[in-house]
């Protein structure tokens, strides 16, 4: 499973209806619940949302297993993949699953060796219980903005610059903080409702996340239509600067609204 930066609108649209995604703002942990008889149509939409979860660049991903109907254990190899491309990420991510032990997937995958990197656990309580312990308090920043006014851009912006200074990383700041302020200035302006920022580290660079109260997910809009309308232009920028600055970005929808991220790599050195 090859791990590629997209740029992601998730929506449910054409989902298969037995998955379900959620991630946890505080410690950027995701849960992926698969429901329903493993078919083709299911392989092809869990690798898709693998891929998209992977770009986002979770601290762990957790796949609760438990009412997935594999009798002939045919989805073994997809955990399996998963699982490796999870550790091959920088810094790596654990994903790990929730599966009772008797089932015949959980007998596979434990003939296939997979314990030895893809923990199995019998509830979804205890697998959260395991990858949380082992993450570090120092490498997430949260705020909540009750009620967020303009000025919340500059509060939004400043926990990015608190949270480069405190894990040595200045060649992401000023990006990060243009790129904060314009996800932070978008809730405001169109969700208007109370808001999370997270700011987490990942390796040398930095996720960013704004969670907000409205299910409506943002769209780049057309250039040539920004171009023809000043007005639209000088409201439709924002996500431009964040397509053009990030490198990996996108939306999806959270339990209560949805949330949108980037991620901030530092720029690769100039050749020569």
């Amino acid at each position: 499973m090859e791990v590629e930066p997209p740029y992601l609108f998730d929506g449910d649209e054409g989902l298969h209806p037995g998955l379900t995604v959620s991630r946890d703002a505080d410690t950027a942990v995701t849960e992926i619940v698969v429901r329903g008889s493993w078919s083709r149509r299911m392989n092809l939409d869990v690798y898709a949302v693998m891929r998209k979860c992977m770009a986002e660049h979770p601290s762990a991903i957790i796949v609760d297993l438990r009412d997935l109907s594999d009798p002939q254990a045919a989805s073994a190899n997809m955990w399996l993949a998963a699982a490796r491309a999870a550790a091959s990420l920088r810094p790596a991510a654990q994903l790990v699953v929730s599966l009772p032990p008797t089932r015949q997937l959980a007998s596979r995958l434990r003939r296939l060796g997979a314990v030895r990197y893809l923990p199995i656990f019998v509830t979804t309580a205890q697998a959260r219980a395991a990858v949380t312990s082992r993450m570090p308090l120092t490498d997430r920043l949260h705020l909540s903005l009750l009620r967020p006014e303009p000025s919340s851009v500059g509060t939004a912006g400043n926990l990015v610059a608190v949270a480069c200074e405190a894990w040595g990383l200045p060649a992401v700041e000023e990006p990060g903080r243009l790129v904060m302020a314009e996800l932070t200035a978008n809730a405001v302006e169109h969700a208007r409702t109370d808001l999370a920022v997270t700011v987490s580290r990942c390796g040398t660079g930095i996720y960013l996340a704004v969670t907000d109260g409205d299910p409506r997910l943002p769209r780049l809009r057309d250039p040539d239509r920004l171009s023809a309308d000043r007005r639209a232009e000088s409201k439709g920028r924002g996500l431009w600067k964040v397509h053009n600055q990030a490198s990996a970005w996108g939306a999806r929808s959270a339990r209560n609204g949805k949330v949108v991220w980037a991620m901030m790599r530092p720029s690769p050195p100039s050749p020569g």
